[in-house]
């Protein structure tokens, strides 16, 4: 509170009756009725239990409207003598409010253009990541469908060979090495059927020749 009465007193200089206006200040602010009031701790229940107590609680509702009163006609008095400083800085505010809109639709009208360029950038983005996606799955499904290709005539190829009899033993059995130990995929997907296993399923007896002949 002591630097809002010293802002009144400040104004009041130059202005007419700011003498008296600096002594009405002075005056509230020396009176120890007031001074409760100053102080930054001050509590409102605290005050009105000590005024209870002391029993002196239309003594100091008197003094406090005459304080109210007394700030009610210094107020009227600042704002005569400061009139043309008030209305000017009344019409500053306006015209900054006008300014803050106007900012505040050029903010909305850019953050609109910020987003339609974020929906032009990722819109394309996103379907380039399905695009590459895509090209990578049907890049291992490619190879797999050339591995299976090649099992089918490798397969074909070890049937043949076999029916040809012990003469053919050893192209079968590096037909079946080949079967068994294929090469290696050019990604890192794994394919989980062996194709041992398979083999060994489709054509137990093929195996089991070509092992028999090593033995």
């Amino acid at each position: 509170m002591e630097g809002g009465d010293g802002g009144v007193s400040m104004a009041g200089r130059g202005a007419p009756g700011s003498g008296a206006a600096a002594a009405t200040v002075r005056e509230l602010l020396q009176d120890e009725c007031y001074s409760d009031f100053l102080n930054e701790d001050f509590d409102v229940k605290t005050y009105t239990s000590q005024s209870i107590h002391q029993a002196v609680i239309a003594e100091q509702l008197a003094k406090l409207a005459q304080g109210i009163s007394q700030l009610d006609k210094e107020l009227h008095l600042q704002v005569v003598a400061r009139h043309e400083d008030l209305l000017a800085q009344a019409t500053g505010i306006e015209s900054l409010e006008g300014v803050l809109q106007m900012m505040q639709t050029r903010i909305g009208a850019l953050q609109g253009a910020v987003d339609r360029m974020k929906a032009k950038i990722i819109e394309p983005y996103n379907k380039i990541v399905a695009r590459t996606a895509q090209l990578a799955r049907l890049q291992v499904a490619c190879d797999l469908l050339r591995r299976i290709i090649r099992i089918l005539y490798l397969s074909k190829r070890l049937q043949g060979q076999l029916q040809g009899g012990s003469r053919e033993i050893t192209k079968a059995a590096q037909s079946l090495n080949e079967l068994v130990i294929p090469p290696p995929l050019p990604t890192q997907q794994i394919c989980n059927v062996r194709i041992e296993s398979w083999f060994s399923l489709q054509l137990p007896e093929v195996k089991r020749a070509v092992l028999d002949f090593h033995l």
